[in-house]
């Protein structure tokens, strides 16, 4: 369906004329471009912080420092609005709400993703992993996407929150709509989907409740009150959203990189103990979420004066592609002095809660791709597809390599 093309606004009368610029975020790149690097041009060519009339006009902090307290001062920066037009949602969920509000809510689903439960996982990842690679390797080619980065991370998570996984090819259209869709209404209907689907499982759990993370949250205590059905739409269908893209995202675009980069590759297969520092310089270089706040009341951040109710973007790729904090920001350097530091997770009361079952799972991905399939490209003919917008992505990464029984024979 074709949507009208986001609104361009006038300048508002406190934004002055040299910070002006052009810029659409969901139109960085063309094509096969990498995401990660049109987001630096973006950062090398414009102030600090800039205004661009695209998307219902709002601010976008460029640089690391201001990235960090925008993330951290909730009292002057409020997560009512993250996404780009602003739009009414169907449901407010923690993502959108400020502490104190937000902090039991995130105390609620914690559990699930400390270190102790995402090591429980790992047997599981692992051995989905190897099965992947197993049916992938003889055939010599594969397309990243959808027969790796897409089943790892979501047949995974289906399985935290009890959903078919024969649910999944509806459920990732949604997802991305949800997390990559230009237009409201684009996103209005994958919200009214994911949220229609999931209200079946909802009532069910909250009846009959068993050992999974919907019926977890469902069952859960807001303080001292029961959580209100509401409430369990609006945190299962954040949870959804999230565990559908988020580390299918970041493995597309670390194969990609791999692919292009045989001496990165070759490197981790000689030294497969330098994997966990190298999965976070990879995770630095392809940073995904481009969030926004709204500005609580008026301020200055940086020499820039800013108005109660502006929006300020702040994208996290260049929280690691900033040159101020890591030296050849846009080089993916193993020897990067740890710890390295990225917005990938964000940071504060917003740290995404997943973060550490995305390290694993993108740590399982290069410990057991590697070994099997140690050489592989791009296949010669096609092009990723690669898209910005609230989040990085790659939409598809056709990969080729020599199956080990014909390496065998040559």
């Amino acid at each position: 369906m074709a949507f009208p093309p986001p609104p361009i606004v006038e300048k508002p009368e406190h934004v002055p004329a040299d910070l002006v610029r052009d810029v659409d975020f969901y139109h960085l790149i063309h094509g096969e471009q990498d995401a990660q690097e049109a987001w630096r041009r973006v950062q090398v060519e414009n102030p600090d912080i800039f205004w661009t009339p695209r998307n219902g006009g709002h601010w976008i902090a460029t640089r690391a420092a201001d990235m960090e307290t925008i993330i951290t001062d909730h009292e002057r920066f409020s997560v009512r609005i993250t996404v780009l037009p602003a739009q009414p949602r169907l449901h407010t969920s923690m993502l959108n709400m400020d502490p104190p509000q937000h902090t039991p809510f995130r105390r609620l689903i914690t559990p699930a993703f400390l270190p102790k439960s995402v090591a429980a996982l790992e047997t599981k990842v692992r051995e989905l992993a190897r099965k992947l690679v197993d049916e992938l390797e003889p055939r010599g080619e594969c397309e990243f996407v959808a027969d790796f980065a897409k089943v790892l991370p979501i047949v995974v998570f289906l399985g935290m929150v009890d959903l078919p996984v024969q649910d999944a090819p509806m459920l990732l259209p949604w997802a991305e709509d949800m997390v990559r869709g230009e237009h409201g209404k684009e996103r209005a209907a994958a919200e009214l989907n994911m949220s229609n689907y999931l209200a079946t499982y909802v009532d069910a759990r909250i009846a009959d409740p068993g050992d999974d993370l919907i019926s977890f949250v469902a069952n859960g205590m807001i303080g001292d009150r029961k959580i209100t059905r509401e409430e369990v739409m609006a945190t299962c269908s954040l949870l959804l959203f999230g565990g559908l893209d988020t580390v299918a995202s970041i493995l597309g675009f670390i194969a990609r990189f791999l692919a292009m980069h045989p001496e990165h590759r070759h490197r981790l297969v000689a030294e497969p103990a330098l994997i966990p520092h190298a999965t976070e310089e990879l995770m630095r270089r392809h940073g995904l979420p481009n969030q926004s706040r709204v500005l609580v009341s008026d301020l200055e951040l940086n020499g820039v004066s800013l108005r109660e109710g502006d929006i300020i973007q702040w994208p996290s790729c260049l929280y690691g592609l900033d040159d101020r904090l890591n030296p050849d920001p846009l080089t993916v350097d193993f020897d990067r002095p740890a710890p390295i530091r990225h917005g990938v997770f964000g940071s504060g009361a917003h740290t995404c809660p997943g973060a550490v079952l995305a390290r694993r799972e993108v740590r399982v991905f290069l410990e057991e791709w590697l070994p099997r399939i140690p050489d592989f490209w791009i296949k010669p003919g096609s092009k990723p597809k690669i898209a910005t917008g609230p989040v990085n992505g790659v939409s598809e990464l056709h990969l080729c390599w020599t199956p080990s029984q014909r390496r065998a024979t040559q």
